[in-house]
């Protein structure tokens, strides 16, 4: 019956054609069973790929608002604000190093109606606690300004800082971050053009700090470093030999299944649990420093390591075994054959296995935690052994401090931490692809 409607259509269709009457060739098609059925199922396809469409375009869109939420939040961090004194170096303050006092007696130059003792001390609150530090190094380079008067640029206070960066007059004070003494200073100094942004360096090459104008990330990136570079150096080698052995030399056994079982288990174990083996193992029972790059290193390893493992194994198998049948045929003994042949194939699969590990461990923070790696760090970490610490945890520290000046670092930590782990991944496309064997 089906087939004979099927005819009827065709010979309907043929006559349309023939007559070219587009209304006769629809209504022909449509009385179609099998032309019904493949309408659906396209019109199936079509919303399927609209759904995937929608998916991608809501996932791209709550990734750009969170770039754009912590770039506008962050992009500040990389400018400070500075105000022009104009400092009277007199012999007898340089001689005694009080360079607070030349600060305080130029502060009480631009503002001389001040005469409160509390006002005062609010006045003097509009510039760094390093400021001192900025004319102690001009003094010492340029000797000849002694006994001299120049207009000198010193860093403002953090609060001060991001009130005059970001205009949160109303909502600063409301918070009770910068009082309406300093809002009308600050606002009288730029009006006089005694107040300037510039880029700031002291965020790249400082160290953390109490202060939050002070605070800079030099100190967690190379600790961070240092930490991966001995993470890569434990859990490359030994995760890559354990792939070899498990996947070319075991023998199929109920061992095997049961380590098999336990790396892929250990994959999805939640990192924290790590950081309590590191702190069990490496501090309690081995006794290494606490908070140093060795201990961070030797944790994240293990956190990496059946990652590795199980990106080599899927490398090595992805090889075709007519590779290893020829170079058998050919002589080669079973060593030969992996590390002659089969390994360098799968290198490119592995190498980029194991870049996509040091990414995630680049970015942990729970594990690095359980060791100690959450102190106070001001010093750069000259050795293995010294205190250090991380890009996440030093996001983890600023994030937990209120006050203000630490919201513009921490947004901005996160960008360079954003930065790094981009680049690490470009560099595991970039293998992927120059290394990439089809077969």
């Amino acid at each position: 019956m089906i087939n004979f409607f099927r005819r009827r259509t065709r010979i309907a269709v043929n006559r349309a054609i023939k007559k070219k009457n587009p209304f006769i060739i629809y209504t022909a098609q449509n009385n179609d069973p099998a032309h019904r059925w493949v309408h659906k199922r396209k019109a199936r396809e079509r919303r399927f790929r609209r759904t995937g469409f929608a998916a991608i375009f809501l996932a791209s869109l709550f990734l750009a608002s969170l770039i754009w939420n912590i770039a506008a939040s962050g992009r500040s961090a990389f400018t400070e604000a500075q105000v022009r004194l104009p400092v009277t170096f007199d012999a007898k303050l340089v001689e005694d190093g009080d360079y607070r006092k030349m600060i305080q007696n130029s502060l009480m130059e631009l503002f001389p109606g001040v005469e409160d003792s509390q006002e005062k001390r609010a006045l003097f609150g509009l510039v760094s606690r390093n400021a001192p530090y900025t004319l102690k190094r001009i003094a010492e380079s340029y000797p000849e300004l002694v006994g001299t008067r120049r207009d000198i640029w010193v860093p403002a206070a953090s609060t001060v800082s991001v009130f005059y960066k970001q205009h949160m007059y109303q909502q600063s004070i409301r918070g009770g971050k910068v009082t309406k003494e300093h809002a009308a200073w600050v606002t009288e100094l730029a009006r006089a053009k005694k107040m300037r942004l510039k880029f700031n360096m002291a965020f790249l090459n400082n160290g953390d700090s109490r202060e939050a104008e002070l605070a800079g990330v030099r100190t967690a990136v190379i600790g961070s470093f240092m930490t991966i570079l001995v993470c890569i150096a434990f859990s490359f080698p030994l995760g890559v030999a354990t792939a070899i052995y498990l996947e070319e030399f075991a023998p199929k056994n109920w061992i095997k299944d049961f380590i098999e079982i336990n790396i892929n288990n250990l994959a999805a174990v939640p990192s924290i649990i790590f950081g309590l083996l590191g702190l069990s193992i490496y501090l309690n029972l081995f006794g290494l420093p606490r908070s140093s790059p060795l201990v961070g290193g030797l944790t994240l390893a293990l956190l990496i390591l059946p990652t590795i493992v199980i990106a080599t194994r899927n490398a090595l198998e992805a090889v075709p075994r007519s590779i290893r049948y020829a170079a058998a045929a050919l002589g080669a003994t079973p060593t030969q054959v992996v590390f002659h042949h089969t390994l360098i194939y799968a290198l490119p699969g592995i190498m980029t296995g194991v870049i996509l590990g040091v990414a995630r461990a680049f970015g942990e923070t729970a594990p690095l935690l359980m060791i100690g790696m959450v102190a106070f760090v001001a010093d750069i970490p000259k050795k293995f052994t010294d205190p250090a610490t991380t890009l996440p945890v030093q996001v983890y520290l600023w994030a937990s401090n209120p006050e203000l000046g630490f919201v513009e670092k921490t947004a901005a930590a996160i960008m360079v931490l954003l930065a790094f782990m981009v680049l690490i991944n470009l560099l595991a496309i970039f293998i992927r692809r120059r290394f990439e064997i089809k077969w």
